[in-house]
């Protein structure tokens, strides 16, 4: 198996912490890894990231597949020396690409539905650029439409290039509106995947399979039972998460108790305060999520509790008029060097002008917030307070 290590220190319930080592370095958990999905931070450097004491990063597969290849990446000796990274990566295997451009693009859903919201998605809605088959996903290239088949030996081929610390293996991402009938066959065809692209590895990369199944109770223990018999470096649970969070918690609820215990569990693409707290509280160690800079770029800056509250996501709308003279930080509980320099009117009118600092210093704060959470729930979990801290932060 791969160069990989996990530790436990302490547990809260079945809140824990650990210590997770890779390649590059060490992971303190449960920890969130900003996602890198052109290898790049969007509006951050790696100066940037670093100063911020991010532990490690995630980079996207099929975009680095079609830009710049990763033979292109591969003759800088990897992803770590082509973006000047000296921590542990991870890169994905390409399967949720195959969902957003295919089912996801059809259905315009995510990895959630929520039915209040559709209405409003429905309108993105287009035809699929996607196939999936047994053999693996053809697709059309977003950047210039070539063919592309991407099955599990080249997604195991391309990750190795890329030099990552832990892979994924190819799945197949179902959507929340799949039935049942679809989501067992994918099952099968993701199960397979998982076994081929373990028989295909060959490097001392560490690599993970993923858990798949909807929101259907016994796909999901099924699909937990199997991964594991197959003894992963580590686990990831992926796909459709229902149509609530009730569902996504009940999601967790099955799979946890069949994953082994000293194994790292990655909840993928789920990263938001209320569901970091939902998910550490049931053994999760490792998120990934884009919406911190994503909202940033929106000119949406992070604010902690009794500010932010879960009703407006801990998040509000600086490009709003009602800042435009607001000598206060973005944060007035934040300590991070954003908050300690610039006013929410100099950022205010930053975004209104369109100048591109604004992103990079909401970015900035955004990350700092969410990566400062994190380290406060591992401190709580090690005191044994983390329902304290919970409570503090969604009640």
């Amino acid at each position: 198996m791969g160069e990989l290590a996990f530790n436990h220190k302490s547990k809260d319930g079945k809140a824990r912490t650990g210590t997770l080592t890779l390649k590059h370095g060490c992971i303190q958990t449960p920890a969130l890894m900003p996602v890198a999905t052109k290898a790049t931070v969007k509006a951050l450097t790696v100066e940037d990231l670093n100063e911020l004491n991010t532990q490690f990063l995630i980079c996207n597969t099929y975009h680095l597949m079609l830009q710049p290849t990763e033979d292109v990446i591969a003759k800088f000796g990897g992803l770590h020396q082509f973006m000047n990274w000296n921590k542990p990566l991870i890169t994905d295997s390409g399967g949720f690409q195959a969902f957003s451009l295919g089912l996801g693009k059809e259905h315009a859903v995510g990895k959630m539905f929520f039915p209040e919201e559709h209405h409003t998605n429905s309108k993105l809605k287009g035809k699929s650029i996607a196939k999936i088959s047994d053999k693996g996903i053809s697709f059309q290239s977003i950047y210039d439409m070539s063919y592309q088949v991407l099955t599990p030996e080249r997604s195991i081929r391309i990750q190795e290039k890329l030099g990552a610390d832990l892979i994924l293996v190819l799945d197949e991402c179902t959507s929340p509106l799949s039935d049942k009938t679809y989501t067992t066959n994918s099952l099968k065809r993701t199960h397979q995947w998982a076994k081929e692209c373990l028989q295909l590895h060959q490097t001392n990369q560490a690599i993970a399979g993923i858990v798949q199944g909807g929101h259907w109770q016994d796909l999901r223990e099924k699909s937990a039972q199997y991964l594991a018999s197959l003894n992963f470096d580590s686990y990831a649970i992926g796909g459709s998460l229902g149509k609530s969070k009730n569902d996504m918690h009940h999601v967790l609820e099955w799979v946890i108790p069949y994953l082994p215990e000293n194994k790292p569990r990655h909840l993928l693409g789920i990263g938001v305060v209320e569901d970091i707290f939902e998910s550490v509280e049931r053994g999760v160690d490792l998120f990934d999520c884009v919406s911190p800079t994503r909202i940033a770029r929106s000119g949406y800056p992070h604010i902690r509790p009794p500010s932010g509250t879960k009703k407006n996501k801990y998040r509000y709308k600086l490009k709003s008029q009602k800042y435009k003279d607001d000598s206060r930080p973005l944060d007035t509980h934040c300590d991070c060097k954003v908050c300690k320099t610039y006013s929410r009117a100099y950022i205010h009118h930053l975004l209104k002008t369109e100048e591109l600092i604004g992103y990079t210093l909401i970015s900035y704060h955004n990350l700092y917030f969410m990566l400062h959470l994190m380290n406060e729930i591992r401190t709580a979990i090690n005191e044994s307070r983390f329902k304290q801290l919970k409570k503090e932060w969604i009640g």
